[in-house]
This record gives C-alpha cells, sequence and structure tokens, in this order.
C-alpha cells in the first residue's frame, strides 16, 4: 500500500509541474529547435528532467530511508541534471560533457556502491585497483545508452520505466526494499512526465532529463545487483538490452564508415523503424514491446535454474540477432538468421 501511495505522489507532482516547466522552458529560452537528425517540426521545451528529478527528489524524501546510499542518487542526479542543461543549450564539446558525466558517476563511487567482484561457479575474483574503472565504465555506459535511444517522444522514458519495472520487481524478489522503493518513486516520475511527453509530445527529456534515467538506472542496477554471479551479471544487461543493442550498432557503424564516435546520425533503432514506413507511435510501441521482451526474460532468467538460464540467454541472443537483422541495424546485407527463420516458416506452411 505505501509502494502505491510513492508511485501516486511521485506521479502527481510530476504531473502538476509539467506546466509549469513547459511554461518556464519556453519564457526563458529552454527549448529544442528542429534540425537535420530530429523528427519535431516545432520548438518544444526540454527541462523535462529538472522536473523529474524534483519529484524524485520529494518522493525519496517522504520515504525516509535510513540507508545513506539516496544521497547519492539525489547529489550525483543533480550534476548530471545540471550537465545535460548545459549541454541541451550550449552543446558542449564531447570530452567537456564526458568530464560531466564522470563527476556525477563518482557520487555513487564515493558512498561505496562499485562492482568490486563478481562469483562465476562460487568462485569469488575481485576486481582490486580495477574497481572503480570498471564501475565508470559501466555508469558511463548506461548514461550514454539512455541518451542515444531518445530520438522519439516517450521512448527513452518508457523504455525507462520498462527497465525499472524490472528491476524493481527481482529486487522485491530480493527482498532488497530500498532499492525497489527507488525504482517505484521514479517509475512514478516518468509516468506522469510521460503524459506531457508521449506524442504528440508537449515537453522533451532533454539531455538533461535522458541521462538523469540513465545516472538512476545505473546506479539502481548496481545497487540491484551488488552480490553478483556469473549469471547475476546478465541481469541489468538483458534489462537494458535496447538502449545497449543501439548504442553498440551505433559505435559499429560509425567505426565502419571511420567517423568520429560522437557524430550524430539518422540510423539508430528508432530511427530504421521510420525508415520501414512505421509511424512515430508505432515505432515507440514497437521498441516498448521489444524492451518488455528482454525485461521478461531477465525476470525469467532470475527466477531459472543454471540450465535454464543458458537456454534464456541463447533464445534472447537468438532474438537480438533477428531484431538487428529485421530493422538492418548493422547496415549489412547478410542477414543469416533471418534467412534461416524464413525458409524455416516456408517449409512448415508450403
Amino acid at each position: 500500500m505505501y509502494t502505491l501511495f510513492l508511485l501516486t505522489v511521485s506521479f502527481l507532482i510530476t504531473l502538476i509541474l509539467m506546466p509549469i516547466f513547459i511554461w518556464g522552458s519556453r519564457k526563458f529560452g529552454f527549448v529544442d529547435y528542429p534540425n537535420f537528425r530530429k523528427v519535431h517540426a516545432k520548438p518544444i521545451p526540454y527541462l523535462g528532467g529538472v522536473a523529474i528529478l524534483i519529484s524524485m527528489v520529494i518522493g525519496i524524501m517522504i520515504a525516509r530511508p535510513i540507508e545513506a546510499e539516496y544521497k547519492s542518487i539525489i547529489i550525483g542526479g543533480t550534476i548530471i541534471v545540471i550537465v545535460g542543461i548545459i549541454d541541451d543549450k550550449y552543446d558542449l564539446k564531447p570530452l567537456l560533457k564526458l568530464i560531466g558525466q564522470l563527476l556525477a558517476s563518482s557520487v555513487p563511487i564515493y558512498y561505496g556502491i562499485v562492482i568490486d567482484n563478481i562469483t562465476p561457479f562460487g568462485v569469488s575474483i575481485d576486481f582490486g585497483m580495477l574497481t572503480i574503472p570498471i564501475t565508470l565504465i559501466w555508469m558511463i555506459a548506461i548514461i550514454n545508452a539512455i541518451n542515444i535511444i531518445d530520438g522519439l517522444d516517450g521512448l527513452a522514458t518508457g523504455v525507462s520505466v520498462i527497465a525499472l519495472s524490472s528491476i524493481g520487481l527481482i529486487t522485491i524478489l530480493q527482498g532488497n526494499l530500498f532499492v525497489m522503493m527507488i525504482c517505484v518513486i521514479l517509475i512514478g516520475s516518468c509516468l506522469g512526465f510521460l503524459v506531457y511527453n508521449f506524442h504528440p509530445a508537449k515537453i522533451f527529456l532533454g539531455d538533461n532529463g535522458a541521462m538523469l534515467l540513465g545516472f538512476v538506472l545505473a546506479v539502481v542496477s548496481l545497487m540491484g545487483f551488488k552480490n553478483i554471479t556469473l549469471i547475476s551479471l546478465f541481469f541489468p544487461i538483458i534489462i537494458l538490452a535496447v538502449p545497449f543493442i543501439d548504442m553498440a550498432f551505433s559505435a559499429l557503424r560509425r567505426y565502419r564508415s571511420k567517423v568520429s564516435l560522437f557524430k550524430a546520425d539518422r540510423s539508430h533503432m528508432h530511427h530504421r523503424l521510420r525508415n520501414l514506413g512505421y509511424s512515430h507511435m508505432e515505432s515507440v510501441i514497437l521498441i516498448y514491446f521489444i524492451a518488455l521482451l528482454y525485461a521478461g526474460g531477465s525476470i525469467i532468467l532470475y527466477l531459472s535454474t543454471i540450465p535454464g538460464s543458458v537456454i534464456i540467454v541463447l533464445l534472447l541472443i537468438f532474438t537480438t540477432e533477428i531484431v538487428v537483422e529485421a530493422i538492418d541495424l548493422a547496415e549489412s546485407d547478410r542477414k543469416p538468421v533471418l534467412n534461416f527463420v524464413r525458409r524455416f516458416v516456408h517449409k512448415i506452411f508450403s
């Protein structure tokens, strides 16, 4: 019941704040103007992340958690939102943006939220001096993965809600009520924002909001899966598979084309779906379904035995290859798995 209360409060706070931030964004010039790689046709306010941050902080203060780690989410989240606002307004150079992300990511590390060891097959492997670099890489990867998929109305927010729901459910099964509480509060904030962000959007996340969602997802995934075994190592990766896949193939395309990894393009997953003829809303809903598939897989994986887990992982890898080939995410003429599936289906029904 208390969980529902926190969800409702954070939802309502964001819902109330949105009209204020839409007005304030237009008043003070915090709007995203259309360009060659964006799909909106008119200037849209982009301070959605600030409203989500305020709602999340109020929700956490109402919940009054005894765990000190909540401070890292508030402090680091504030830093990443400030960096995002500056980037939205002045288009920071990639190095300066990365420095800001590293600064925000160092806050949870200060509070002891790190990847310090894994225990494959019961054997503990300590990372030692590599603990901080590995944790920073993990944090930066998720922050930028969520930022990259923020290309259609409601896309990054909806995918984040699905990921947070999966992490929250698994942490309930673990008995980790603190992480579950953070997930519930942010889900409420995101749902309130989605009312104004779903197509046609009245306000955007902006880099400030997309990086905030990525930051919190990175922190709760570390806290939720702190005792990492060989299998649990896959949980956050699978839960966040959609942004990770998009980011990985984006980097691959740019490497093949010999262009900067930081150069923006129109070849992301959502762009590919639009090129295939799907509407704005259809593309978003399709990616939601793909994200739900991975989220469901992660929960089944958590409940499975080791042999069952291996089967689930293999099925998810197979599904990933089909998705990549179907929307031509790798920009390759070779589609071996998709062709095999087509031949197999043809033989059955012919």
